[in-house]
C-alpha cells in the first residue's frame, strides 16, 4: 500500500489514522494458545505485513507499534527526515512503522528468543505500545534493559462510544454518566425500558480482550476504580473487592472482540442500513481517536486510498467520559535493548524519539486524532462536539496502577468474564484433504487449531464440537457428526482433543454448509441463556454443494435475534473462511445476520492463529 495514500485529497488526515492493511494483512506475533489459559495473538488475516522494506541506503529503524499509530508514525517519519535531529546523525535513517498489538509484543518480549519474522529486516529497533502498562509488564517479567527508557509522546483517553440518541436517553450532554450507570443498566432486568426505551431491549456493551488490547485492559481497571470510589492509588485489594461489580458489568458484554474496528464496522453497517444499531450494541469501550475515526466514516480505520470518499454514519457516536474518570493510553516509544539492535539503529532510534517531543512533531498529532502532550498545541477542528468529543474531557484522569495491580485485574477478569457456550462446527468435506504447504492438510490444521484453543475455556464454559459432510448421520441429523454435545468442559479437555483427532479418519464427501449451520443454530437457540455468550464457530473451506436450505432462507432464519431490540440470549455466528476456495461472501453474510464476525484464513497455514483470534471473542 503506497505510503503517500494518506495524503489523498479524498478525505482528511484523520480519516487515515489507525490501521494500515497491506494486502489485507496485519502483523501477528506470539505463541498459539497453549493449555495454560493464556491468550493467543489476534491476527487480522495473518501474516507479517506493513512497511516498504526496500533498501534505500539509510539505517533502517523499524518501530513495532499498536495499529492506531501506524499512519501517524508514517507522517512523523517523513517529518523526521527534514528535522535537525536527523541532520545530526552520521548517516541517514528511515523509520518504518509496523503493526503489532501491544499485548502480543509484550508476550513475545517476555518470552525471549528472536523476533518471529523470517525477514530480519522487520525486526524492531523501537517499540511503541499504546500504554506504558505494557512496557512496565515487560520490565517486570523480563528485564528493564530490554524496554530501555520509554517516554510518552502523545496520548488519547479511553472513553465509551455511545450512539447519540442512546446517550441523550441517559441525559447526555447535560448529565454526567459513569461506569456505575452502565452497571445499573446491566443489572436491571428491564434494560433500556428502565429509562423509558423498551424497544431498545437489553443494554449491551462491547469490550476487547484485555490480554491483547490496551482498551480492554484500561476498561477493567476503570471498573475497579469505579467500584472502589477511588481516583488514585488503586490496590490489588481494591481489585479483589470490585469482583462482583465487574462481574455484573461483564454480563452486558455481547462478546469480547480482538479489535474495536470490527465492532465499529458492524455498528456502522447497522446504522447505514437504518437499523440504528441498537439491537447490536449500546456502548463501546474504545480510545477517543477511534471514535473520531468512526465519525469521519472510517469505522474499521483503514488507510483511505486516493479517490476514495468516506460517508459519515447516519448517527454518530458520542464520547462518554466516565464521571469517575478515564484511563489514558499514554503511547510511549523506546529503543529496545535487544541483541539484534545495532549501535547505528539505536542512535537513529534515539534521535527519532527526541524528534517526537519537538513542537514540529507535536503539531502533526491532532491531524491523526491524537492529543499532543503540549497543551498549548491547538487541537484543531476535529476535537469538537461535531465529531462527538469534548476537548475539555475527561474531567478526571485515573493514574496507571502498579504492575501487580494490573496483573491482579487481568487474573480477575479471566475468572469473572462472561461465561460462554460455544459450538464448533467443522467442515470435513473431501477438499479438507488438500495440503496447506507446511506438511499438514487443511484438516490437520483445523484439528490442531481447535485443540490448541481449548486452553482458553474455563471448566465452567460450555463447549461442543460437530462436523459436517454428506454420507454421515447422527442424533443431530443427516450429514452431521457429533463429536461432543454442548456441555461444560469440566476436566474433559483431553477427551475432546482425542475426539478431534478422530476426524482424520472420518468419511469426507460433500459440503452441506447451510444445512449444518441451520441445525447448529436450532441447537444453540434452544439452549441459549441470557447470562452467556452463545456462539457458533463455523470453519469451512468451500462452497455449499449439498444443502436443502438456500442461503437467503438461512439468513432469514438466523437473523431474527439480531434485529431491533434483539433477543435476551442471541446466538452469534463466527465463520472462518478457510483457504482460497471458501465462500467468503456467504460466510460474511451469515456472520453479519447474527451480529457475529467472520475471519479470513485464506492463508490456510495461518489457521492456528486465526482460530485463536476467533476464540478470543469468548
Amino acid at each position: 500500500m503506497p505510503a503517500r495514500a494518506r495524503r489523498s485529497s479524498a478525505a482528511s488526515p484523520l480519516a487515515r489514522i489507525r490501521l494500515r492493511t497491506l494486502a489485507g494483512a496485519a502483523m501477528v506475533i506470539g505463541p498459539v494458545i497453549a493449555l495454560t489459559g493464556c491468550f493467543a495473538p489476534t491476527p487480522d488475516n495473518g501474516g507479517f505485513g506493513d512497511g516498504d522494506f526496500a533498501d534505500d541506503g539509510c539505517t533502517s529503524v523499524v518501530v513495532a507499534t499498536s495499529s492506531e499509530k501506524v499512519n501517524m508514525l508514517d507522517a512523523l517519519a517523513d517529518a523526521f527526515k527534514e528535522s535537525p535531529q536527523h541532520e545530526q546523525l552520521d548517516e541517514c535513517a528511515t523509520v518504518r512503522p509496523v503493526n503489532v498489538s501491544s499485548g502480543d509484543a509484550t508476550r513475545f518480549l517476555t518470552a525471549g528468543g528472536d523476533w518471529p519474522d523470517e525477514d530480519t529486516r522487520r525486526w524492531p529497533t523501537m517499540w511503541s505500545p499504546a500504554s506504558t502498562v505494557w512496557t512496565d509488564r515487560v520490565a517486570a517479567a523480563a528485564s528493564p534493559s530490554l524496554v530501555g527508557e520509554p517516554e510518552s509522546f502523545t496520548h488519547t483517553p479511553v472513553v465509551f462510544g455511545v450512539p447519540e440518541t442512546m446517550a441523550k436517553a441517559l441525559g447526555y450532554p447535560g448529565t454526567a454518566i459513569g461506569i456505575g450507570d452502565f452497571e445499573r443498566l446491566c443489572q436491571d432486568p428491564q434494560g433500556w425500558a428502565s429509562v423509558g426505551k423498551p424497544l431498545w431491549g437489553s443494554f449491551k456493551i462491547s469490550k476487547t480482550n484485555p490480554n491483547t488490547s490496551t482498551t480492554g485492559l484500561s476498561a477493567i481497571l476503570m471498573q475497579s476504580y469505579e467500584a472502589s470510589g477511588k481516583a488514585a492509588d488503586l490496590s490489588a485489594a481494591d481489585v479483589a473487592a470490585a469482583a462482583e461489580f465487574s462481574r455484573v458489568f461483564e454480563e452486558c458484554v455481547i462478546h469480547y472482540g480482538d479489535t474495536t474496528g470490527k465492532v465499529l464496522a458492524r455498528l456502522y453497517d447497522e446504522t447505514q442500513n437504518g437499523a440504528g444499531g441498537s439491537g447490536y450494541v449500546s456502548a463501546i469501550a474504545l480510545e477517543e481517536t477511534s471514535l473520531l475515526n468512526y465519525n469521519q466514516g472510517n469505522p474499521d480505520s483503514h488507510t483511505v486510498q486516493p479517490g476514495e470518499t468516506l460517508t459519515p454514519p447516519k448517527e454518530k457516536l458520542v464520547a462518554v467520559y466516565p464521571s469517575g474518570g478515564s484511563m489514558w493510553s499514554d503511547n510511549p516509544i523506546t529503543v529496545l535493548g535487544a541483541d539484534w539492535v545495532t549501535p547505528a539503529q539505536a542512535e537513529a532510534g534515539a534521535a527519532f524519539a527526541a524528534f517526537l517531543q519537538t513542537d514540529a512533531a507535536q503539531r502533526i498529532l491532532p491531524e491523526y486524532g491524537f492529543r499532543p502532550l503540549d497543551a498549548s498545541v491547538p487541537l484543531g477542528d476535529f476535537f469538537t462536539a461535531e465529531y462527538g468529543v469534548d476537548p475539555a474531557g475527561p474531567a478526571i484522569t485515573l493514574p496507571k496502577p502498579a504492575v501487580d495491580v494490573v496483573s491482579a485485574a487481568i487474573d480477575q477478569w479471566t475468572q469473572i468474564r462472561k461465561p460462554s457456550s460455544v459450538l464448533e462446527v467443522i467442515d470435513i468435506s473431501g477438499s479438507m484433504d488438500d495440503p496447506i504447504g507446511d506438511g499438514r492438510s487443511k484438516l490437520d490444521g483445523a484439528i490442531e487449531g481447535a485443540q490448541a484453543t481449548l486452553g482458553h475455556f474455563r471448566s465452567t464454559d460450555e463447549v461442543g464440537v460437530w462436523a459436517f459432510t454428506t454420507g454421515v448421520s447422527s442424533p443431530a441429523g443427516e450429514n452431521l457428526v457429533v463429536l461432543r454435545d454442548v456441555q461444560q468442559l469440566a476436566s474433559d479437555r483431553e477427551s475432546v482433543e482425542s475426539s478431534l483427532d478422530d476426524l482424520k479418519f472420518a468419511t469426507r464427501e460433500g459440503t452441506p454448509l447451510y444445512d449444518a449451520i441451520a441445525a447448529a443454530y436450532d441447537e444453540m437457540l434452544a439452549r441459549a441463556e441470557p447470562g452467556r455468550i452463545n456462539a457458533i464457530v463455523v470453519l469451512s473451506d468451500g462452497q455449499d454443494t449439498d444443502s436443502s436450505i438456500s442461503l437467503d432462507s438461512l439468513i432469514a432464519k438466523i437473523g431474527k435475534s439480531a434485529r431491533e431490540g434483539g433477543a435476551d440470549a442471541p446466538v452469534r455466528i463466527f465463520p472462518i473462511a478457510y483457504g482460497e476456495g471458501a465462500d467468503t461472501g456467504a460466510l460474511q453474510r451469515i456472520a453479519e445476520a447474527t451480529g457475529g464476525q467472520w475471519f479470513d484464513a485464506s492463508d490456510a497455514a495461518k489457521i492456528d492463529l486465526v482460530f485463536a483470534s476467533v476464540i478470543n471473542n469468548f
